[in-house]
């Protein structure tokens, strides 16, 4: 039991990471360095295996045009197979640009979904090694290229 309490907590740090915005501490304490990432669902771009550092970089940029964000991530169902582990979760994510991006329009770009992830025993505990987001609900998705825009407008050009 006690194994299956560590692997949905995992998905839990998770969530503080982007809702917290922990880019330094928290990724090492809960994911595998490199790190597979599947958000095509909602990038359009196909799954990446990046080192851990990349990966943190690419969640920090996509955040940082939101106000805020809030993961809620329930219903775990954890199947364990000796040193691996799969984590089936829903997530409901939620997300808000400040007024200044959005002016009179809709602030909040809300994903439903799944998380499917898989984790690996290590020296260190239980870490994930791959997460595959599956959309089956948004609202609002055109804030999502608004954010990025504004991040790409932030940043300088090399």
């Amino acid at each position: 039991m006690d194994d299956r309490i560590d692997l949905a907590e995992l998905l839990s740090r998770y969530a503080d990471i982007a809702d917290m915005k922990e880019f330094t501490h928290l990724p090492s304490r809960i994911c595998t360095d490199p790190l597979t990432v599947d958000f095509e669902a909602v990038t359009g771009m196909p799954a990446i295996t990046a080192s851990l550092h990349d990966c943190v970089e690419l969640l920090r940029t996509t955040l940082a045009p939101f106000a805020a964000t809030h993961h809620a991530i329930t219903g775990h169902v954890v199947t364990i197979d000796g040193d691996s582990a799969t984590i089936h979760a829903h997530v409901r994510a939620e997300h808000w640009l400040p007024v200044e991006l959005v002016g009179d329009g809709p602030d909040r770009w809300l994903v439903v979904g799944f998380y499917d992830t898989e984790a690996v025993r290590t020296p260190k505990g239980w870490r994930i090694s791959r997460f595959k987001l599956t959309v089956t609900h948004q609202e609002n998705p055109q804030l999502a290229s608004l954010a990025q825009a504004a991040e790409q407008a932030r940043r300088p050009q090399a």
